[in-house]
């Protein structure tokens, strides 16, 4: 599935404009709004390959592909807040501790906390990065933001091994990806911009595997007249 994810975008004839546009939004994803662009594009890549779409999606009907980044986003934070609150507040704790201590007893027993600290956000993270893609999988399918936060419809995939499986395998590539714009970061100026569409295209990737796996776990069929990147109702 890994070389499947990896050749997928040149299933487009337009692929390298695909490409270019979503490195290039990737690099202003700073500004925000390019960002949005880009998670409204991941997720028709999702809600196209659990259809069983071999021809990756592209970049047009921009006002429906912002609305769907902006509520894909909503998703991906608040699940990422927990882990993010819980982190900073243990280790704000101990730090404060360790450094307002008046023994050298206290002052160890607050770093503790905030390395105890640093330790749970870190698994809290992960349990957050291997959440958010079935929620946003399920947000696809559904096209309800509700849907993202479904219990009931989670519980079951995240407790699969297949789904497990699969995330590892959009995990890997996402690593993958990471350290290779890190290496070309080493280049000035030319490293970071071509990292940029070096971590697009293996975003592409790693959810063309996620949108696979959804579909072994839940086959979707493409519904009478629907476009895969028509806009999802809240």
């Amino acid at each position: 599935m890994i070389s499947e994810s990896l050749t997928y975008l040149r299933n487009s004839e337009d692929w390298v404009r695909t490409v270019l546009i979503g490195g290039l939004l990737t690099l202003l994803s700073f500004l925000v709004i390019p960002a949005f662009a880009v998670v409204g594009y991941l997720l028709r890549v999702v809600r196209a390959t659990m259809r069983g779409v071999d021809e990756a999606p592209e970049f047009d009907d921009w006002g429906d592909l912002l609305v769907d980044g902006v509520k894909g986003t909503v998703i991906a934070v608040i699940y990422g807040l927990v882990p993010a609150v819980v982190g900073v507040a243990l280790v704000a704790f101990g730090v404060i501790g360790a450094s307002a201590g008046d023994s050298g007893v206290v002052s160890t027993l607050g770093g503790i906390v905030a390395l105890v600290g640093a330790l749970i956000a870190l698994v809290f993270g992960l349990l957050a990065a291997y959440v958010i893609p079935a929620a946003l999988a399920n947000y696809a399918e559904h096209d309800r933001l509700s849907a993202g936060f479904a219990v009931s419809d989670l519980r079951p995939v995240l407790a699969s091994g297949t789904y497990a499986t699969g995330w590892l395998y959009a995990f890997l590539v996402v690593v993958a990806g990471g350290a290779v714009s890190g290496l070309l970061n080493a280049i000035p100026l030319v490293g970071f911009v071509v990292g940029a569409f070096v971590s697009f295209y293996a975003a592409v990737a790693a959810y063309y595997i996620i949108g696979r796996t959804w579909a072994k776990l839940h086959p979707v069929e493409m519904r009478e007249g629907e476009l895969t990147d028509e806009r999802p109702a809240v």
